[in-house]
C-alpha cells in the first residue's frame, strides 16, 4: 500500500447491498487502497435475506417517522491507519478524519426527518463540517434534490456516476431467435406485472421471441403466465447465473418503478442489450432516448396505484415499444453497440469514474 491513499468504505449497515461498492473495489487502481473490504458482498439475492432486510429497513423508518425522530443517517468510524473516508450510502460523525460520501437519492442521508427542519438542520451540521469534504450524488437528478433539501451544500456536491467493466465474455447474438429479460428483486416494486403481461403478449405475438423472468413472482401470476411455454421463470440468481443468462437476451423489459438508480440497466448494457423502461427520478440520464433505449411517459396514467395493479396503458405502451425494436434488427442491433460503448468510454466506464475519484479523493487530503 506504500504511496497509495488508504481509504476506508464506510457501510451504515454490516454490508451493502448495493453492487456499486463492488464493482469499485473490484476495479484495481493504482493509486487507491480501499480498506475493510472484506464486508463488501455485493447485491443479495438469497430471498430470506432480502425479505428481513426490507422488512427492518422499511420498520426503522415508519417507527422512527411515526415519533418524529430527527435522525441523520451517520455513523462513527473506527480510528485505524488510513487518510480518508469514503461513506457508503451514509454519512460520517467523525471530525479528525476527511470523508467523502456517495449518495444514490437526497433521502438516503436521512433514516428519518427529511421532511422536518429539526431533521435537515441536523444533516446541514454534518455536511458545514470541514471533514465533509465532498458529497458524490450518483445523478444530477440527486444532486437537485440534496440542493432542495440542504441549499447550503452547493459547494461540495459532485456528480460521479457509478461505472461497471466491460465484459470480456461477450458472445455473438444471433436475431433469429430473440430474448426478452426482466430481472427484479422485488417483483411490484420493480414493476414485475407489467413487464410479465408484456412479455406475455410478445411472446405471443411474434413466433421467435422468447422470455426470461427473474424475480420473487408471486403464486398467483406464475401459475397464470407459467402457461406460456415460451416465457422461462426464475427465483432469484446469483450473480454468475445472472449475467450467462444476459449473454443470451436482447431486450431488456424494466420499469424500475421504484429506482432511484437501477444497477439493471448498466448491467444489461454492459451486455449489449437496450432497454424499454418506464419514466422516473433519473432514467432520462441512465437511458439515452432512442440510442441504448426507449424510456415509456407516465402522461395519461391516473391510477396511483398503478405499479401494483394491471394498467392497460403502461402494458400497451411496453409492447408496442419493443415491438418497434422486434422487427427492425438493424435498429436493436445499433443501438446495442451504443450500449456498449457507453460503458466502454461512456459516462459509466470505469476510466470516467475513477479519473473523477481520484482528483475528489487528492483534493479531500489538501
Amino acid at each position: 500500500m506504500k504511496n497509495k491513499i488508504k481509504v476506508y468504505l464506510q457501510y451504515p449497515w454490516r454490508y451493502s447491498d448495493s453492487p456499486y461498492y463492488k464493482y469499485l473495489v473490484d476495479s484495481p487502481k493504482k493509486n487507491v487502497a480501499y480498506l475493510n473490504t472484506q464486508r463488501e458482498r455485493g447485491a443479495t439475492h438469497n430471498k430470506n435475506k432480502l425479505t428481513i432486510l426490507y422488512f427492518l429497513k422499511n420498520q426503522i423508518r415508519k417507527w422512527t417517522n411515526k415519533f418524529h425522530l430527527p435522525i441523520p443517517n451517520a455513523v462513527f468510524s473506527p480510528r485505524g491507519n488510513y487518510d480518508l473516508i469514503h461513506c457508503a450510502h451514509c454519512l460520517s460523525k467523525n471530525k479528525d478524519k476527511p470523508w467523502v460520501a456517495d449518495i444514490e437519492c437526497g433521502f438516503s442521508m436521512f433514516i428519518s426527518g427529511h421532511d422536518r427542519r429539526s431533521g435537515k438542520r441536523k444533516v446541514e451540521k454534518l455536511i458545514n463540517r470541514n471533514s465533509c469534504k465532498k458529497l458524490l450524488p450518483w445523478t444530477e437528478t440527486a444532486k437537485q434534490e440534496i440542493l432542495n433539501l440542504i441549499p447550503s451544500s452547493k459547494n461540495k456536491l459532485e456528480v460521479v456516476y457509478p461505472a461497471i467493466p466491460e465484459r470480456m465474455d461477450l458472445k455473438e447474438k444471433s436475431n433469429d431467435k430473440i430474448n426478452l429479460i426482466f430481472s427484479g428483486r422485488y417483483f411490484y416494486q420493480k414493476g414485475g406485472l407489467h413487464a410479465l403481461e408484456a412479455m406475455d403478449r410478445l411472446t405471443k405475438k411474434y413466433e421467435n421471441v422468447y422470455a426470461t423472468f427473474i424475480s420473487s413472482t408471486p403464486p398467483a401470476f406464475l401459475e397464470k403466465y407459467s402457461k406460456n411455454k415460451k416465457i422461462t421463470f426464475y427465483e432469484l440468481v446469483p450473480q454468475e447465473k445472472l449475467f450467462g443468462l444476459y449473454n443470451d437476451s436482447h431486450i431488456l423489459i424494466y420499469p424500475g418503478y421504484s429506482d432511484s438508480f437501477g444497477f439493471a440497466y448498466l448491467e444489461a448494457m454492459s451486455f449489449g442489450i437496450p432497454i424499454i423502461t418506464v419514466d422516473g427520478y433519473a432514467r432520462k440520464e441512465i437511458i439515452n432516448e432512442g440510442t441504448t433505449g426507449n424510456i415509456i411517459p407516465y402522461d395519461g396514467v391516473k391510477d396511483e396505484n398503478f405499479r401494483e395493479t394491471p394498467c392497460q396503458l403502461v402494458t400497451e405502451r411496453i409492447v408496442n415499444t419493443s415491438s418497434k425494436l422486434i422487427e427492425n434488427k438493424m435498429l436493436m442491433k445499433k443501438m446495442s453497440k451504443n450500449c456498449l460503448l457507453e460503458i466502454k468510454s461512456g459516462k459509466f466506464s470505469i476510466a470516467e469514474r475513477d479519473k473523477k475519484l481520484k482528483k475528489i479523493y487528492l483534493g479531500a487530503l489538501k
